[in-house]
């Protein structure tokens, strides 16, 4: 063979081998990620064309598929739409899944692994597969009394059972109709996500789940926390409480809400709490020192990047690196200290359930489409964030929040309740965010709520966290209680 047929032949061995390695690699090594990328339309054929089991809500299925004459088969609609899209998400032909679609496509498709011998049922008796059926830990009425209560206001509520983890409402505001994205009319269902992705408080994205924002005074309870925790304080200790604390190593001072005092100079960290004291609190976060405050936040759930309900939620964040000044803004909720509404409602129900954090899920039960139920989400202990005994005067202090304090907006007849009030400052130039999470029957808890208005909501800059956010927690309180 001459010199050039030798390198021609070269050529071609080294183009077929690169052919096969690339084949290999796409076919085998990427085979999974590829068939299950939301944006493989061969996927969407094949799920679409088998029927999508239903999540339901309260025994009433809120999302459903059902045959259509197109080439898809099964068209997706949901029920309440507006109600439930902070839960259920969407799944769209032309812009994917999200949400609970997405976290349990497995199951809804009947695909997960829990439905194994539900597939080789079908295969062999020749029957046409279809997904299971997802049930949820939501109450219908605790959903509604937190959309009502939002109402036309960016933000969003999280409930909680203490005892057990379940998620009794899940609702981020602005929310949207996903049938409008699970249209099959490709252009339409573009166009619909187009419109939603670019409207005023993003509605496809979850503020209770997936938003971040400072917590304010609500992070008190942590540092509350962090100070009973460290044996060296009471609910009877006192703390100095000046008009303005002035930080170490700097000209920069921390003040009051309203510029004034905290009505006595030393106050008790029960008092501090009732009336939400910010100078007693940055000086108690000095006193407690930043690793003690790190250590106290992370055993509530911060800096978990890991946490899903079985959605993704993004992790609330407390820095591990804090000179002087950092920890008494932090101390108080404030500088680089960020928390999701699903984090301080976890906050709560740990507090709740005797310093016992139970991990939140919002899947109760999966069951095949012949109804047998194939798992079942049992409560699992998260972490154990304080002692019973700090748990308890915890409580106490939050019961005077809402009994004589900044939180008597939550007070409802009959039902004693613990709560915490916080009005977070943002940006120069906006309006605060108004906080509120509680729980309730304080001495045998049933539910713990936490309440976001981004920027005040309605109220703008005279928001707080006991003016606009309180009755909101009050109102999904009640509605899980029955009254």
């Amino acid at each position: 063979m001459n010199t050039p047929l030798r390198r021609l032949a070269t050529v071609v061995l080294v183009m077929f081998v690169g052919l096969m390695a690339s084949a290999t690699w796409v076919q085998y090594v990427q085979a999974d990620r590829l068939n299950n990328d939301s944006r493989n339309v061969r996927t969407l054929y094949r799920e679409f064309g088998n029927a999508r089991g239903p999540i339901v809500v309260a025994g009433e299925a809120v999302a459903l598929s059902t045959p259509v004459e197109d080439s898809y088969g099964y068209q997706r609609s949901y029920t309440n739409g507006d109600l439930y899209s902070t839960m259920t998400g969407f799944y769209s032909v032309v812009n994917g899944r999200s949400e609970l679609e997405r976290a349990a496509n497995a199951e809804l498709t009947g695909r997960g692994d829990q439905l194994f011998f539900s597939r080789i049922r079908d295969l062999v008796t020749g029957r046409q597969p279809e997904g299971a059926a997802v049930e949820t830990t939501l109450v219908p009425a605790a959903q509604q009394a937190a959309l009502d209560g939002l109402g036309g206001q960016q933000g969003a509520v999280v409930a909680i059972e203490p005892s057990t983890g379940k998620i009794l409402a899940l609702v981020s505001t602005p929310g949207f109709d996903p049938n409008a994205l699970a249209s099959h009319d490709t252009k339409a269902a573009g166009a619909a996500y187009q419109a939603l992705s670019s409207a005023e408080g993003n509605p496809l994205r979850s503020k209770a789940t997936q938003e971040r924002y400072p917590p304010g005074s609500t992070f008190k309870l942590i540092t509350a926390a962090a100070a009973l925790e460290s044996g060296q304080y009471t609910v009877d200790s006192t703390l100095p409480a000046p008009e303005r604390l002035t930080l170490p190593q700097t000209t920069a001072t921390i003040g009051n809400f309203g510029g004034g005092g905290c009505g006595s100079d030393p106050i008790t960290l029960a008092d501090a709490v009732r009336i939400s004291c910010n100078t007693a609190f940055g000086q108690l976060g000095l006193n407690v020192g930043s690793d003690a405050l790190l250590e106290q936040a992370e055993r509530f759930g911060f800096n978990d990047p890991d946490l899903t309900i079985p959605m993704l939620v993004a992790d609330s964040v407390f820095p591990e690196e804090m000179d002087g000044p950092v920890t008494a803004q932090s101390a108080i909720g404030q500088r680089d200290v960020q928390a999701t509404p699903m984090q301080m409602a976890m906050v709560s129900a740990a507090i709740a359930n005797g310093g016992r954090l139970m991990t939140p899920y919002i899947v109760q039960t999966v069951r095949s489409a012949d109804l047998q139920r194939v798992s079942e989400t049992e409560p699992e202990l998260y972490s154990t964030a304080v002692s019973p005994g700090t748990a308890a005067s915890l409580r106490d202090m939050m019961v005077g929040v809402v009994d004589s304090g900044s939180g008597t907006s939550a007070k409802i007849s009959g039902v004693q309740v613990a709560g915490k009030t916080g009005t977070a400052q943002t940006a120069d130039g906006q309006a605060p965010h108004a906080w509120f999470t509680a729980f309730a029957p304080a001495d045998a808890p049933r539910v713990a709520v936490a309440v976001f208005v981004k920027n005040g909501g309605n109220a703008g800059d005279e928001a707080t966290g006991g003016r606009i956010a309180a009755p909101i927690a009050k109102a999904v309180i009640q509605a899980v209680l029955g009254q």
